[in-house]
């Protein structure tokens, strides 16, 4: 597939990255674009806890306050938008069980809807 694969926003991920400073939407914008280019933002990092380069954050800083957006690479026909949200705890870099289960949960159903959106049918 050539070209820009589509985006597909888990849950509230879209709603939430609306509510960040425009700042921080617009890196969160580009880290996604790229990813649905075939390329990896400068600023995106591996998702610890969760194998290899396939789940990505990025992470941006603004006014004193941390924002991150996870996506998914890992399937070959959509990028998957799985959380977008705001770091609570001021202590420590490591993202919340409650984030991280947002996060797997997200991944799972992001699993299912390529399963048979995109595979259904396609003999490949």
């Amino acid at each position: 597939m050539d070209g820009l694969k589509p985006a597909v926003w888990m849950g509230s991920s879209k709603d939430d990255l609306r509510e960040f400073p425009a700042d921080v939407r617009r890196v969160m914008g580009f880290a996604i674009n790229d990813a649905q280019n075939g390329d990896e933002h400068p600023a995106a990092k591996a998702l610890k806890g969760f194998g290899g380069r396939s789940v990505l954050e990025v992470v941006d800083d603004f006014d004193g306050d941390t924002y991150r957006a996870v996506y998914t690479v890992r399937f070959a026909k959509a990028v998957y938008v799985l959380h977008c949200f705001q770091k609570k705890s001021k202590k420590g870099r490591e993202t919340s069980k409650h984030d991280i289960a947002v996060i797997r949960t997200r991944l799972k159903a992001a699993e299912t809807h390529h399963r048979e959106i995109y595979e259904k049918g396609s003999a490949s």
